[in-house]
């Protein structure tokens, strides 16, 4: 009977100990993302380049149109990526006359920063780069994190022409509560927010790409995979329903998360939009 009561007061103290830790350890998978260093080299026609951030050196690659340049896209990754996932974008709008410039967001790949902020410090980091971009259409093109950010941009900057977001998430803590742990409480990831909010001074409840939507005046369009459940297609939904500028949602049927880019109807698609975006953000007046 000692030896159990010893056991199950042993188990107790161990429950409260992980629990008293339990925000914490929550903060801080929130806000360091899995870091992966870029291993492709710099694709032909691009440069290594360092982009002042807000704060921190964004590196990434400045890659030059061929042809009669038509404008420039800005390709934004997703959690816990780097720009190597932006060759294939690269070397499709390269060839077709638009420069690309593709960098790690902070806190991942060769970026500088410890803390990611889902687009409260991103677009910021985001305008700096915008402000070395040659003269001309700027399409914003983002995936899951990367979309977060392009959508939270365009509400402000006017020199944005269009987005492109594709699985996207319509709010930081709808999306953190989705894919938490089943053992972590509401009590507990509302604790983790605050530890979260003191840590990187951002507030998570001002991370809502879907109030963006509402303040975009340029042409969006949303893509998601039906079958993704890791970032639902209701996230790009409620986006949808929010934007009051043109707008356009395609929905994968087959597509899981990072998934919705992989079908090549969908690639016809973004061409024939951002043709069409190039040419109302070139039309005088």
């Amino acid at each position: 009977m000692r030896t159990l009561l010893f056991l199950s007061v042993a188990l107790v103290l161990v429950v409260l100990a992980v629990a008293s830790q339990a925000p914490s350890l929550a903060a801080g998978g929130l806000l360091h993302p899995a870091r992966h260093q870029p291993r492709s080299k710099a694709p032909a026609n691009c440069a290594d380049r360092e982009f002042a951030g807000k704060g921190v050196i964004l590196r990434g690659w400045d890659c030059r149109a061929g042809g009669t340049r038509r404008g420039t896209v800005v390709y934004l990754h997703g959690v816990a990526d780097n720009r190597d996932s932006s060759i294939g974008v690269i070397r499709r709008f390269t060839t077709q006359s638009l420069d690309v410039v593709a960098y790690d967001s902070r806190a991942h790949g060769a970026s500088d920063g410890d803390l990611c902020t889902y687009g409260y410090f991103e677009k910021d980091d985001l305008h700096r780069v915008i402000d070395t971009l040659a003269p001309g259409p700027v399409v914003l093109m983002g995936t899951s994190l990367g979309g977060a950010v392009a959508l939270q941009e365009a509400a402000t900057d006017k020199r944005v022409s269009g987005v492109i977001a594709a699985e996207v998430f319509s709010d930081l803590e709808t999306i953190a509560r989705e894919r938490a742990p089943f053992f972590l409480p509401g009590p507990v990831l509302a604790e983790a927010f605050r530890v979260v909010e003191r840590r990187a001074a951002f507030s998570v409840r001002a991370v809502r790409p879907v109030d963006a939507a509402s303040r975009i005046h340029v042409p969006v369009l949303l893509i998601h995979g039906e079958a993704d459940t890791q970032t639902t297609p209701d996230h790009s939904r409620r986006v949808f329903a929010a934007l009051t500028s043109p707008k356009q949602l395609i929905l994968v049927p087959w597509a899981r998360h990072n998934q919705s880019l992989s079908d090549p109807g969908v690639w016809a698609q973004i061409e024939a939009w951002i043709a069409n975006v190039l040419q109302h953000a070139q039309t005088p007046g």
